[in-house]
């Protein structure tokens, strides 16, 4: 009797032994599975990219995203329904200045006890569709003197035909006195009290 409650004892103490051995080694393995975060990790977060900041301007202010930069203007606009000036002829100046010897002749008159001519300044205009240039004229009307025996010529329609002849003061008169404001042009000189002395009518006017 004493034999076997020994060897039963003996059972038991090798059966708690084997149980304490085996409740280590399942410890053991527990601890070496959690004894740390993966190399190159940080415990409980999540490695995220962080972003440039947007460089500030000169001036601290951040450009907008939104700006937009405005389109130069191309060029003057042309406003609508306005007609474009007609292009000069070749070799046609506008900017002629007036010229020193030709008057258009317009009128007589003895006012002032004097031989007098009504009379424009002027130059030549650039050739119009017909191909005659117009003598443009400027300003007002003003007055000349003529002398009683000055050197006359005229063409048509003073005179007949197409050759210049010579005429009196008396003649012109008479015919500015009938046929005013025709403005026929002239070409003249003044002495030296500047009254006209010789005065020819151009030969391409009309």
């Amino acid at each position: 009797m004493a034999t076997r409650r020994r060897s039963r004892g003996l059972a038991l103490a090798a059966l708690a032994l084997s149980g304490t051995l085996t409740l280590a080694g399942c410890n053991g393995d527990t601890d070496g599975g959690a004894a740390g975060p993966a190399p190159g990790t940080t415990s409980g977060t999540t490695p995220t990219a962080t972003a440039a900041a947007p460089s500030a301007t000169p001036g601290g202010v951040l450009p907008s995203a939104s700006a937009k930069a405005t389109p130069k203007p191309t060029g003057a606009a042309t406003a609508p329904g306005k007609p474009k000036p007609p292009a000069p002829a070749p070799g046609c100046d506008h900017k002629m200045p007036i010229s020193p010897d030709e008057i258009a002749v317009y009128r007589y008159t003895p006012e002032g006890g004097e031989h007098s001519l009504i009379v424009k300044h002027g130059n030549w205009g650039c050739p119009g569709p017909g191909g005659a240039a117009p003598f443009v004229t400027v300003g007002e009307e003003t007055f000349v003197s003529v002398n009683e025996d000055a050197k006359i010529t005229a063409l048509s329609p003073i005179v007949a035909g197409s050759v210049s002849k010579p005429i009196t003061l008396h003649e012109l008169s008479e015919w500015l006195t009938a046929h005013p404001d025709k403005g026929l042009v002239f070409h003249y000189n003044v002495d030296h009290r500047g009254h006209i002395e010789t005065l020819g009518q151009e030969e391409y006017t009309s």
